[in-house]
């Protein structure tokens, strides 16, 4: 294969590429910064410094939502200014194949919108393949899911969690649900004013999850943040505790347990074995969420696997095709395209 080839994770919260002999080359926020709605002026790391500190005419924001491409305009912008860094300002990278990872349970033109996204971009591109973000993310945490042993995946990403039961190099059956990451946080961000009459900003409240948030009310914690008071409109202070964070996400815990439930009672009885057997491996940022290995397996009654490097899972699965042989023919293109190659 001549040519540079990449693989490429648009996440919800950040966008990942991986280039074949060189491993990942860029991981950064999928955030971009428009001025008077047209004008890109930060995209990726650069964005998110500004996020929730911008004047009026400046908007910063996520063009992926749920998993999706929900601004492509945007994201192609976004795009083609990471394609310049990565490629050292120039406007058009050589040849390249190539592989974008996109969750299961969306619509055929949704997958499209990837494929297009990357065709209309700066790459050059040769071709173009799409991988199910579920068996990238399970060969990223070392899996392998071409034999006919049963494998299953449950992905807690920043808008959504993904539940994936993989055999033979293909989906067996999948759930995506619209709960993640930026829902834990949001609902810390409505608790924390609701009883604190404080309100703070998105990344305060991913600051709280990741100290604070549990799948079992712990040892009481606390941290100090600081917020705007809704009743005084003054900067204030105040103390969260580990049990309001955990009373805050409870609720969505147990909505991912219930999706997790159902694949598992839809699951074939031949592969239930293989899953009796080997367990349920969680990835995704907030897999590092204290005790949810416990709880999944509390309500379940299998082994939990939490995988390690859960946040790169997806790109490093992208990797692993890009670099085996024996493992590119899990890289597909969309029906009904004939884009060279």
């Amino acid at each position: 294969m001549a040519g540079k080839i990449y693989g490429i994770d648009f996440g919800t919260s950040t966008i990942k590429i991986y280039q074949k002999n060189s491993g990942v080359i860029l991981d950064e926020k999928n955030m971009v910064a428009v001025a008077n709605r047209k004008q890109v002026i930060a995209a990726g790391d650069e964005a998110f410094e500004m996020y929730e500190k911008t004047p009026a005419n400046i908007q910063v924001t996520y063009p992926v939502k749920t998993g999706v491409i929900a601004d492509i305009a945007n994201m192609l912008e976004l795009l083609n200014y990471l394609l310049r860094k990565i490629n050292k300002g120039s406007k058009r990278l050589s040849a390249s194949e190539i592989i974008v990872a996109t969750p299961t349970d969306i619509t055929e033109v949704e997958k499209r919108a990837f494929f297009d996204l990357v065709a209309s971009s700066n790459m050059k591109t040769k071709s173009i393949k799409i991988v199910e973000k579920p068996i990238a993310d399970a060969i990223g945490v070392g899996l392998d899911v071409t034999t006919a042993k049963g494998v299953m995946v449950v992905d807690i990403g920043a808008d959504t969690t993904e539940v994936s039961i993989m055999s033979l190099g293909g989906i067996v059956i999948s759930k995506l649900i619209p709960i993640g990451g930026n829902r834990f946080d949001e609902s810390i961000k409505s608790y924390v004013k609701k009883n604190y009459n404080l309100v703070i900003g998105d990344k305060t409240a991913e600051n709280i999850k990741k100290q604070l948030a549990s799948a079992f009310p712990m040892e009481e914690n606390s941290i100090k943040v600081y917020g705007r008071n809704v009743v005084t409109g003054l900067p204030s202070e105040v103390e969260i505790s580990s049990t309001m964070v955990f009373n805050s996400i409870e609720e969505y815990l147990h909505t991912i347990v219930d999706a997790i439930r159902i694949i598992l009672e839809r699951t074939p009885p031949e592969i239930s074995s293989d899953i009796i057997d080997s367990g349920i491996y969680i990835t995704g940022g907030s897999s590092a969420i204290y005790g949810l290995d416990k709880l999944i397996a509390k309500e379940t009654g299998l082994k939990i696997n939490i995988c390690k490097d859960a946040t790169n899972s997806v790109v490093n699965g992208l990797g692993k095709i890009i670099e085996d042989r024996k493992l590119s023919s899990l890289a597909s293109t969309l029906r009904q395209t004939h884009f060279g190659g």
